[in-house]
């Protein structure tokens, strides 16, 4: 996949950053999964409290799950995860988007937009048609200004409302 690759020269001007680009891509080495994992688990278990220990679980095993890395620079900041799911529909290639993550310091920066877009286009020129995700409540209207709909009301997840959505990716 190609690099997604944004430029915000006014959010950097107020950071210690010396570059002036974001780049999203998919993770390709050990390393790069150790920063994604060590992303999730800053956002997910140490700041939110979502999860005791770790947020990993089993589809962070299957070698079909992309893992995405949001960059600064040459500095790993932001994470998302996808992967396909079965769907009752047979024309139905549906998709899910789930551990979106950026670093409590470098939010100013909105990396959420390029990693969403990211992982949007990811499933998309995988045959994807849809793509679903469960967002915090507080994340909705941001999903909404990126194309993404609300799917029925709010459930529990992990013991924290969360909002289904999708986008249609044809």
């Amino acid at each position: 996949m190609g690099a997604f690759l944004s430029r915000s020269t006014s959010d950097l001007a107020t950071s210690d950053l010396a570059t002036p680009h974001h780049i999203c891509r998919s993770v390709e080495t050990a390393e790069e999964l150790e920063q994604h994992v060590r992303i999730r688990r800053t956002v997910f278990v140490e700041e939110q409290g979502l999860f005791e220990h770790t947020d990993q679980d089993d589809f962070d095993r299957d070698p079909t799950v992309h893992h995405v890395l949001a960059y600064v620079g040459s500095v790993p900041v932001g994470t998302v995860r996808l992967y396909r799911l079965p769907s009752p529909v047979a024309e139905e290639r549906l998709w899910k988007g789930d551990r979106l993550a950026v670093l409590p310091e470098y939010r100013h920066l909105w990396l959420g937009g390029p990693l969403v877009r990211y992982a949007v286009a990811t499933a998309a020129a995988a045959g994807g048609t849809r793509m679903t995700a469960f967002v915090q409540l507080t994340n909705v209207t941001f999903f909404r200004r990126l194309g993404w709909s609300k799917v029925g009301g709010p459930v529990a997840y992990v013991g924290v409302p969360h909002q289904r959505m999708s986008i249609d990716l044809t």
